[in-house]
């Protein structure tokens, strides 16, 4: 079971939260509106998906029971009090691993204000010192120069691509692997981000 779930991590205007059936609206507007940024990126399913697409609240419920089992933990990214994107930490692993995954997504109208670094700062700190995970990683399109910011803004390590990774439109995509462990931050990774944004 996933410790503390639902959990709220909040840093300056940034706030990681469980995602609420009221964020309907907004969520599907903030899709709608970013759909040429975001779908080159999002994952799809190999295999045709048949019946109607679950609705928001199944979504939601689906999510919100990923999280209790102690398998994933989808946030929604708030900032200034608004909703304006997604972050999910999944596959998330224990016994001799101890590692989980973090994917992300943001509206392009509030990209590059450090929103998404901080937010994996923080969801990064909670898995290694609530969690109590060893590692975390983040996968990338190589050709995805955004998030290729945010990872290097928080110094995570390149470990290598990996090829036809993920499913992604029609095909399979390679990304590079990136990661950090507890020996990388053992302040913490919000306060080395912090640290990082004072000095530039």
């Amino acid at each position: 079971m996933a410790v503390g779930w639902p959990v709220a991590l909040t840093a300056g205007d940034v706030r990681l939260r469980p995602l609420r059936r009221s964020d309907q609206r907004t969520w599907m507007a903030l899709r709608a509106q970013n759909a040429a940024w975001l779908e080159p990126w999002d994952a799809t399913s190999p295999v045709p998906v048949r019946g109607p697409r679950p609705s928001f609240g199944e979504f939601v419920r689906s999510l919100s029971s990923q999280a209790r089992s102690g398998g994933s933990l989808p946030f929604a990214v708030d900032y200034e009090g608004l909703l304006v994107g997604q972050l999910t930490v999944t596959g998330i692993m224990y016994g001799s691993l101890r590692s989980g995954s973090i994917g992300y997504w943001v509206s392009q109208h509030v990209a590059g204000r450090g929103i998404i670094p901080t937010a994996v700062a923080l969801a990064t700190d909670h898995c290694f010192e609530v969690l109590g995970l060893h590692r975390v990683e983040v996968n990338i399109r190589p050709e995805n120069a955004p998030s290729l910011r945010v990872v290097a803004k928080l110094g995570f390590r390149d470990e290598g691509l990996r090829e036809r990774y993920l499913h992604i439109g029609d095909e399979w995509c390679d990304h590079r692997s990136f990661a950090l462990t507890t020996e990388d931050v053992p302040g913490g990774l919000l306060n080395r981000w912090r640290g990082r944004s004072l000095a530039t």
